[in-house]
């Protein structure tokens, strides 16, 4: 049973920093490309970062670039996503996911506010 478990959201004022975390279950974690993806208040589901299976390869969208960096550990079957420099605009549910893993799985997702 594949699972994907975020954690790590919260509260944080503008120029504030969180990272958030992924942990995965029921797959073989080091074999997929893992992304991270936000859906904030109103505004459709936005591609925030990707990262390939071995990490060699990430992208990430304008919004973000320069601030957030994400990374994996695949001994621990987890992926972070490093956030600085936040920005209100940055306010949304965080969503981590193996787009390539049969049909695609995703987490529950973990709320980030960013507010004064």
């Amino acid at each position: 049973q594949v699972e994907l478990v975020e954690s790590g959201g919260g509260l944080m004022q503008p120029g504030g920093s969180l990272r958030l975390s992924c942990e995965a279950s029921g797959f073989t974690f080091r074999k997929y490309r893992m992304e991270w993806y936000r859906q904030g208040p109103g505004k459709e589901r936005e591609l925030v970062a990707g990262i390939t299976s071995t990490g060699g390869i990430t992208n990430y969208a304008d919004s973000v670039k320069g601030r957030f960096t994400i990374s994996r550990d695949n001994a621990k079957n987890t992926v972070y996503l490093q956030m600085n420099s936040l920005k209100p605009e940055d306010t949304a549910v965080y969503y981590c996911g193996a787009p390539y893993l049969s049909t695609g799985y995703w987490g529950q997702g973990t709320q980030v506010t960013v507010s004064s």
